[in-house]
């Protein structure tokens, strides 16, 4: 384990957190065997925890098209492209539990075109790209690539929410020097 901070700014012990976090943070650790430092350093400000979370389950949680590794696809893809160490780790790890290919998650955040996904993950996660950095031009075009890949409207919404939401997490995660948790580096592989 390592000895340096988790966050830049100050992260509230577990037990002083309202009792609706509390109780959500408790379980991952129970579930995870760890807390994940996401939680505790965005603890920092319960309220913005609850509402990032709120968030995170509405879009990671919701039935679709997208499976979770897809999912975690996008994460790690642009994660990468927005130089979040946290995220590649931490999402890596996901990615390859749910993918069960221990090399996707490094492979994903080097150079999805050079990738072991298919054409349509590809599409994806090239979308996901114009979503972070070039939102402005999007257009019908950019949907019907999709579609011509059996994505439809809702699923292109998860693209771009899932895309937006991590834009979000991604820049909160540098802006706190987030480090990712030790475990997070060997699960899955």
């Amino acid at each position: 384990m390592t000895d340096h901070p988790i966050s830049r700014y100050s992260v509230p012990d577990v037990m002083e957190l309202p009792e609706d976090l509390r109780d959500m943070v408790l379980a991952v650790q129970e579930k995870a065997g760890f807390i994940p430092n996401v939680f505790l350093a965005l603890a920092h400000r319960p309220d913005e925890l609850r509402a990032f979370f709120n968030y995170h389950d509405a879009i990671m949680l919701r039935e679709g098209n997208l499976t979770k590794a897809e999912k975690e696809m996008i994460i790690v893809a642009t994660s990468s492209d927005n130089s979040c160490l946290y995220c590649v780790v931490a999402h890596g790890a996901l990615l390859r539990i749910y993918s069960k290919q221990p090399l996707l998650a490094d492979q994903l955040a080097t150079n999805h075109h050079k990738a072991d996904i298919t054409d349509r993950q590809k599409a994806m996660i090239d979308f996901g790209l114009k979503v972070s950095n070039y939102a402005q031009s999007i257009n019908d075009e950019d949907f019907a690539v999709l579609r011509a890949h059996g994505l439809d409207d809702e699923d292109i919404w998860d693209i771009g929410a899932i895309t937006a939401f991590f834009g979000l997490s991604n820049r909160m995660a540098n802006l706190t020097s987030m480090r990712p948790n030790d475990e997070f580096y060997t699960m899955g592989r």
